[in-house]
């Protein structure tokens, strides 16, 4: 299923949930630019720059050399990924974890690693990450890359750990900042 991601224009970028359409020759080269090196185990695009850019991908449970991988949505977006990183410099994570004492939030959380472990689920059960999502779910806060990431792919309202990461980041979904915008849509310098 693809479609814009509403929600209050939070996140305008594409979103797509499985199945995912096949990842192109263009994405792979964007996705190897923003890495510094080739993508693995890459099943599909699950979020993108509003310029068409990779901005999350959908990665197999088991990586073609056989390691497990339970992080299914990998945020690939360089000022995405730099903005997670000073907000986990800063010690947020500390406040976002504490925030889980709300039993409305903890709830809500646990609905969010559930849907993380279906959404995997349909690329294959991997017995070494089984009942394992990302970024400390269901009970801690401990990556938020892997939470901003799930919460662009997902869309807003089912990440609310990763909702109020990106919310409270520098990097925002609403513009472009990547370095050949829409370089995966063929359309370099669109955005």
């Amino acid at each position: 299923m693809i479609g814009w991601v509403t929600g209050g224009g939070r996140y305008p970028g594409i979103v797509t949930t499985p199945p995912f359409a096949p990842v192109s020759d263009a994405d792979l080269t964007v996705l190897h630019e923003q890495l510094g090196r080739p993508a693995r185990g890459v099943v599909g695009i699950a979020a993108r720059c509003v310029c068409g850019n990779p901005t999350v991908v959908a990665t197999t449970p088991r990586l073609p050399d056989g390691s497990p991988f339970p992080t299914f949505y990998y945020l690939t977006h360089p000022g995405a990924t730099a903005a997670m990183s000073m907000l986990e410099a800063d010690h947020i994570m500390r406040e976002l974890q504490d925030g889980l004492a709300d039993d409305d939030l903890r709830a809500a959380y646990t609905a969010a690693h559930e849907a993380y472990l279906a959404d995997r689920a349909q690329y294959g059960v991997v017995d070494e990450i089984d009942g394992i999502s990302a970024g400390g779910m269901p009970t801690r806060v401990k990556c938020l890359h892997a939470l901003a990431g799930h919460a662009l792919a997902a869309g807003p309202g089912v990440n609310p750990i990763g909702d109020r990461a990106l919310e409270m980041s520098i990097w925002s979904p609403d513009r472009c900042v990547c370095a050949t915008p829409g370089g995966a849509t063929g359309e370099a310098g669109a955005g």
